[in-house]
């Protein structure tokens, strides 16, 4: 017996429409565990959520220097430290590299997107369709998603496992502003919109990633269809100086400054695992140990781990977090 990946075409709803104009169609690969083609059994389901400008499909990339997802699974059900159990890996991309799985009248419904893949996933496979057998996980900007599918919608998820997600915006985002300034200062509004209208062209003409990431981060947290761009940056291009009341709309995303109005969500979950590089190049850490103190506070219960390594390759923590949620699963 042998474990598969199945790639579904999934046509979202959700996705209908979008301002962006990206397809609604798209791949859904599947991982069914060794025993699943053979059997009736039931299983969990963990659904994963990559970092920005990256779709599911990448975890199962053939590496030289790592498991992928299916040899990773296939080896911690062999050992017996997960159980075996269904994952999902959806595209959450955009134009603009991914809209944070939220929903953003500047890029589209991509929370939504997320919820209709579930029911579908359970219409389709066998698995154990109730929230204590149904789990979220991610990395980097799915990270930050995980956390925020665990505030919103505990009644589906019961297990939350956060990779060095987007935490404590004043240290992860401000660095990146000066750094779009000096972008602005050279391409202007017209560049921008260039932009905006063609990212991969723009980027390999010399465009700075960061300015996308900037812009892309703006289309999620301060959208404005009423600006030409279709959002509100946070602050002034020309000098760096925050606009308070659009930054404050960037800061009602962050996970440090909104779990307080989640407690009791997260309190009913079955897992909230996270985790983060002491090396991140994002400042990450900093964010992850505050969450950490303002949970401890608020008497949430959770699991926290450092490990030495950067924001970068580091799928392999995926195998310690799968683990975890195996453990919190109900047998």
């Amino acid at each position: 017996m042998s474990s598969k990946i199945i790639v579904d075409i999934f046509p979202s709803k959700s996705l209908e429409g979008n301002p962006l104009g990206d397809p609604s169609t798209r791949k859904l690969p599947i991982y069914v565990p060794p025993g699943y083609e053979e059997g009736d059994q039931k299983y969990p389901v963990v659904y994963i959520l990559v970092g920005f400008a990256g779709r599911g499909q990448k975890l199962l990339n053939d590496s030289f220097w790592d498991e992928n997802m299916q040899d990773r699974m296939d080896r911690l059900i062999g050992e017996g430290k997960v159980k075996p159990m269904i994952l999902a890996f959806p595209d959450g991309t955009s134009r603009y590299g991914g809209a944070q799985y939220l929903n953003t009248p500047a890029q589209g419904n991509y929370q939504d997107y997320i919820l209709e893949i579930v029911d579908y996933v359970d219409s389709k496979y066998r698995t154990l369709a109730d929230k204590d057998h149904r789990s979220i996980a991610g990395f980097s900007s799915g990270g930050f998603s995980a956390l925020h599918f665990g505030m919103k919608f505990s009644n589906i998820f019961s297990m939350i496992a956060c990779h060095s997600g987007d935490n404590y915006f004043e240290m992860n985002y401000k660095p990146d502003i000066p750094k779009f300034c000096k972008y602005y200062e050279k391409a202007g509004p017209e560049g921008l919109m260039d932009l905006l209208e063609d990212p991969k062209a723009a980027i390999r003409k010399g465009t700075s990633f960061y300015a996308l990431a900037v812009a892309a981060m703006a289309a999620c947290y301060s959208p404005n269809p009423d600006s030409p761009f279709g959002f509100d940056l946070p602050f002034n291009p020309n000098t760096g100086e925050l606009h308070p009341e659009i930054w404050q709309k960037w800061l009602d995303h962050d996970p440090v400054e909104i779990v307080k109005d989640h407690t009791e969500a997260l309190k009913s979950l079955n897992l909230l695992f996270f985790d983060c590089g002491i090396y991140d190049e994002y400042n990450l850490l900093y964010g992850a140990r505050i969450l950490a103190e303002r949970l401890e506070k608020l008497d949430i219960p959770f699991q926290y781990e450092e490990f030495e390594d950067g924001h970068r390759n580091t799928e392999y923590r995926y195998a310690v977090s799968l683990q975890a949620i195996s453990d919190a699963i109900s047998d």
